[in-house]
Parts: structure tokens; C-alpha cells; sequence
């Protein structure tokens, strides 16, 4: 590992999962949480996905050690001060972000570089709060962050080379395949799947068939590992909606608009999985449509 010692900001499933595959890449992680509750629990969350790692003799019980030694929680800021790079994984409100990455700014050492894991917002917005935008680039993963290969690597016009190609270098330090993008709101993966999944949901909404006929077509017409609708419910139809809306407000175009389904379901708690009902009803052993 080229970096020794990173900071990761929320221990939450985007949080969590960066400081879990950097942790096992070698990296020494410190993670920053709000509350002592919020810390344990991550915590906790990884030592579990490890255990089942190790069910599984995909790692040895000293491995799963060796990778938890390496994370240390903390609900002090100045704990990051000596980190060669620090990862936000908080909250998608830019306030909040520019926010914390002043008092990081603040806080680190004056050649850290200051990444965010935003989905939507620019992070070009999010640097201007710094003295050192140089070095502010976005490192956006994936949920999950453990299985999932891929890694935006995003540059504002601000970002130097140097820290571009750290970042970069990291991503590939830990297992990912990084891909560049330019810093405009959605970067590639986003820009192009959003209007995806709201096409999904209006052509459900208008009648033209059903989820699983969706689906299914996606499937098996054109070799999607899952369909728009299940794939929305996975990522969380609060999600969804908040990012289109972000968008929207950036392109002030149509297929970024959230159809009045979403909008509706939102409101009605049918957030997908986490809640337990979205397009489908996850309260059985298989997922069934929902009657909406």
C-alpha cells in the first residue's frame, strides 16, 4: 500500500465498507462517527460480514483479526490529523459537507487529500470550503462496497495530478477498478442509470407492465443482473428520489424529474429493501410484487 494510514468519515454501509476493504488491503483506518451508538454498530457490522467470511473459508480467523486491529474508531476529529488521505462517507447534504471539510481542512496535515464518496453532488461545491482544493477529489464506491469492483475517480478543475493519480493508486491498492470521470453532477455511472430507473418506474406507472415483467425483460433481454425496479429497491427508493431531484435542479431536465409514483412511495415509507416494501414485498422468503 503506497498509503499507510487513511481516514474514513461515517461507519455506516458506505463508511463501513471503505474502511473494511482498505483495512484488508493493509491500510491502518481510522473512522470517524458522530456518536458513540453509530460507531459500534458499523463496527460491529463489519466484524460480522468478516465472521461470515470466515464461515465461508474465504479468510482464515487470524485474517479477520488482523484486518479489525487495523480499524480504530473515534468520535474526535483531530484523530485524522495525521492521515495521508481522509474518505467522506456522511450525509448527501451539501451543508453538511462543506461543513466538515472545512474543519478537516483545518484539522489534517496540509498535504492530506480530501476525498468525498457523494453520488450527486459536484464536488467542486464541496472543495470551495477548503484552502486546498488542489487536493479535494471525489472517490465514489459502490454499494455493496466489498463486491462491488467499481470506483469513480473524480476530478474537479482544481485537483492536481498528484493527487489524482494517489487517489487513483489507491483504488487499485485495495482491489477496485477506478475509472476517471470529470466532476459534473451524477458522474458516468449515475448520469446514465438515474434516468434508467425513472424511465423504469413511469413505463410501471403508466400500465405498460408489470414489475416483474420489467424486470425480467431487463434480465434476460439484455443480460442485466437485475432489473431497474428490484435494482431500485436495493439502492433505496428514498435514494433514488433524492438523487433525481439533485439533478434535476443541476440539468433542469425531464428524465431526471421523479415520477409521482416515486414520490408517493417515498412519502408512504415503501423505501425497497431496508423497509421491507418497495416495488416488491420482502416480508417472505422470495420477494413478491406489491399491490400499488
Amino acid at each position: 500500500m503506497a498509503m499507510k494510514h487513511i481516514g474514513v468519515i461515517g461507519c455506516g454501509t458506505m463508511g463501513g465498507g471503505i474502511a473494511q476493504v482498505a483495512a484488508a488491503a493493509g491500510c491502518s483506518v481510522t473512522v470517524l462517527e458522530v456518536e458513540d451508538r453509530f460507531l459500534k454498530s458499523g463496527l460491529a457490522k463489519i466484524d460480522k460480514y468478516l465472521a461470515k467470511s470466515v464461515e465461508k473459508a474465504k479468510m482464515t480467523p487470524q485474517e479477520k483479526d488482523a484486518i479489525l486491529k487495523r480499524i480504530k474508531g473515534t468520535l474526535d476529529i483531530k484523530d485524522l490529523a495525521d492521515c495521508e488521505m481522509v474518505i467522506e462517507a456522511a450525509v448527501e447534504d451539501l451543508s453538511a459537507k462543506r461543513d466538515l471539510f472545512k474543519k478537516l481542512d483545518e484539522t489534517c496535515r496540509k498535504d492530506a487529500i480530501l476525498a468525498t464518496n457523494t453520488s450527486s453532488l459536484t464536488v467542486t461545491d464541496i472543495a470551495a470550503a477548503t484552502e486546498r482544493r488542489d487536493k479535494v477529489l471525489g472517490l465514489h464506491f459502490f454499494n455493496p462496497v466489498a463486491r462491488m469492483q467499481l470506483v469513480e475517480v473524480v476530478r474537479t478543475i482544481n485537483t492536481s495530478d498528484e493527487a489524482f493519480e494517489k487517489a487513483w493508486a489507491f483504488a487499485k491498492d485495495i482491489g477496485k477498478v477506478p475509472i476517471a470521470a470529470k466532476d459534473n453532477t451524477g458522474f458516468i455511472v449515475n448520469l446514465l442509470l438515474i434516468p434508467y430507473l425513472l424511465d423504469a418506474i413511469r413505463a410501471f406507472e403508466q400500465g405498460i407492465a408489470s414489475a416483474e415483467d420489467i424486470d425480467n425483460g431487463m434480465k434476460h433481454g439484455c443480460a442485466h443482473p437485475m432489473g431497474p425496479l428490484a435494482l431500485s429497491d436495493l439502492i433505496g427508493l428514498d435514494v433514488v428520489h433524492h438523487i433525481a431531484g439533485i439533478m434535476f435542479e443541476e440539468y433542469k431536465e425531464k428524465r431526471y424529474a421523479a415520477p409521482p409514483l416515486l414520490k408517493r412511495m417515498v412519502t408512504a415509507g415503501y423505501l425497497g429493501m431496508k423497509s421491507g416494501r418497495g416495488f416488491y414485498d420482502y416480508s417472505g422468503e422470495t420477494p413478491k410484487p406489491c399491490k400499488l
